[in-house]
């Protein structure tokens, strides 16, 4: 057995990229049927967040509004 990259031969190339394809398309199977059955009724809404009156925030243990 090998267990350099560099000197394996043809077929152990060939079962490291079956391998690292098999896990991919796992992972992303995963990732599909988990986001197609998150259907709770929860949606994202956007928060308006308004400016208020700009103040300036010193080191004391005041703040000043100008």
């Amino acid at each position: 057995m090998n267990h350099s990259i560099y000197s394996a031969d043809r077929s152990t190339h060939l079962k490291v990229v079956v391998v690292a394809l098999i896990a991919g398309i796992a992972v992303a199977g995963f990732g599909i049927s988990a986001r197609m059955t998150s259907d709770d009724g929860y949606t994202q809404t956007a928060r308006v967040i308004k400016a208020g009156q700009p103040m300036t925030i010193t080191s004391a243990e005041t703040t000043k509004v100008r």
